[in-house]
């Protein structure tokens, strides 16, 4: 049984990356549809496609790879976990690589960018960074 699942599809994506796959599949949840949502809408990712596999749901990325080869995800890495949760507030929110990278906060709103979070003036729980 997976205990992370944001953990696992980080992971999947750092190793599909490595191997320069340009698909990945994983279980899918509300969650994890909505990190890929918002990757897809940062430019981190191509595309997101939820479907049914024997009556489970999956989740496909697409990743993205710049002109060069090299992936655009350069750094990912998990912020908050299950035994150690991170909370910040609207002001406390980390810039990730002075601004250039993002940090994905679930919010009261929803799931959202650290940008988009300071503008609401909402805090949350810090799942994840990428850069």
């Amino acid at each position: 049984m997976m205990m992370d699942r944001i953990a696992d599809m980080l992971t999947r994506i750092r190793n599909a990356q490595v191997a320069g796959l340009e698909k990945i599949e994983m279980p899918s949840s509300n969650m994890l549809l909505a990190l890929g949502n918002l990757l897809k809408e940062e430019g981190y990712v191509q595309a997101v496609k939820p479907f049914n596999q024997k009556g489970h749901k999956q989740l496909r990325l697409t990743l993205r790879y710049d002109d060069e080869g090299a992936p655009v995800i350069r750094e990912i890495k998990r912020i908050s976990k299950p035994g150690r949760r991170v909370y910040a507030g609207a002001d406390e929110l980390p810039r990730v690589k002075s601004g250039f990278g993002m940090a994905i906060v679930s919010t009261s709103k929803g799931v959202m960018s650290d940008r988009k979070a300071r503008e609401a003036r909402i805090g949350g729980e810090i799942l994840c960074t990428v850069f």
